[in-house]
């Protein structure tokens, strides 16, 4: 009995320290106080900065980085039509200036850049033909005298009944003959532009500017040689080469923007579509005058136009592809402000030809940075290190 006792002793022993150790750590673990939060300062994620939304420059700062503004226009991809085009002198506007006569140049009175009104004497020629000329105008006038004088006798004799009336009619038809060919002498000097000193007067048709010159002193020139290019200014048209098949939905009248090469945008409308299609290129002559303030536009310059014809509706806004840049991830516009410029977030649509069209974001009539608006990003970019 004894024995059995003891044998379970240390069994017993063993499972109430097992029961005290497992009942020890439970009431720990509960009287334990948890540990403490992480603190809102350890944990917190700094909340990225505001992205700035507004570039502050002054208005001589666009002039100097050569930003130009536009307003935001109705506008189609799928019916404008852009076209290059040439600046030349309209028909009234240029005048080539040429001499009447063989001979030689005496005399110069303008020359290359000068500014010259309707009738201006440009230079003179000395020329053999004048001697023929202004014999000719003497030898008429000499006759015409005799034949008055002819007819004056006669008419005398006819009035005492001394001579019949044929050889009155025939005095007077020798003095009609006689101022005749005195008018066609008169008309060939004055054609010639003869001076009362016997020399040719090469004179300016046109008020303008000499655009070219050739006339050098003592050169022989012919009669169809050019020795002055006269130019007015006020008297430009474009010209813009269009495909054919863009060119038949062009009216005259629908109206157009002039790009000009220092950016510049000018207003025009189509006054005159070609009929005819050029040979090489497969293109018609699409001729635009301008209909607003105008730029100083040189005869020569390479232009680029934007044609919206009136049969198409414009169903949104078209602007520069420049003015659209990507801040952030995403496509803006810089809206002129007061004080600078806004960055408004916009909705690109389809591209086309360096134009864009924007689906939201955009109201007709805003002013926006146009050309060279990547220099606003810059500053842009600038705030935002700062």
């Amino acid at each position: 009995m004894n024995s059995d006792r003891n044998h379970w002793r240390p069994v017993l022993f063993g499972g109430a320290l097992v029961l005290a150790v497992g009942v020890g750590f439970l009431i720990a673990r509960q009287s334990t106080p948890p540990s403490p939060a992480p603190t809102a300062a350890r944990n917190a994620v700094a909340a990225p900065a505001a992205e700035p939304n507004e570039v502050k420059v002054e208005a001589s700062y666009l002039a100097v980085v050569g930003i130009v503004t536009e307003p935001a226009a109705l506008g189609n991809l799928t019916t404008e039509i852009l076209a290059p085009a040439t600046v030349t002198a309209a028909p009234n506007g240029e005048a080539v200036v040429t001499a009447h006569a063989a001979g030689t140049i005496v005399r110069l009175f303008k020359q290359l850049g000068d500014s010259v009104r309707a009738g201006d004497t440009l230079a003179l020629i000395e020329s053999r033909e004048v001697a023929a000329l202004t014999a000719d105008q003497a030898t008429a006038e000499s006759k015409a005298t005799l034949a008055r004088s002819s007819l004056a006798r006669e008419q005398d004799l006819f009035n005492q009944r001394v001579t019949p009336r044929q050889d009155l009619e025939r005095a007077q038809e020798g003095l009609a003959v006689a101022q005749t060919e005195v008018k066609r002498a008169k008309d060939a000097a004055a054609a010639a532009h003869v001076t009362p000193e016997g020399r040719i007067s090469v004179a300016t048709p046109l008020a303008g500017t000499i655009t070219a010159a050739t006339a050098a002193l003592g050169t022989f020139v012919q009669p169809e040689t050019a020795l002055f290019h006269i130019t007015d200014p006020n008297f430009i048209q474009i010209e813009a080469a269009v495909p054919t098949a863009d060119a038949q939905r062009v009216a005259i009248g629908d109206p157009a923007k002039i790009t000009t090469p220092s950016g510049g945008v000018l207003a025009a409308a189509v006054r005159s579509v070609s009929p005819v299609v050029n040979e090489q290129t497969r293109a018609a002559t699409i001729v635009l005058s301008l209909t607003g303030p105008r730029q100083a536009l040189s005869s020569g310059q390479i232009v680029q136009v934007n044609i919206a014809p009136k049969s198409s509706a414009p169903p949104g806004i078209v602007v520069p592809e420049d003015a659209i840049q990507n801040v952030g991830g995403r496509s803006v516009v810089f809206v002129r402000t007061a004080d600078g410029f806004k960055v408004q977030p916009v909705v690109v649509g389809s591209r086309s030809a360096g134009r864009a069209s924007i689906v939201s974001g955009l109201d007709p009539g805003q002013t926006i940075a146009t050309t060279n608006a990547f220099f606003l990003k810059a500053e842009l970019g600038k705030g935002e290190e700062e």
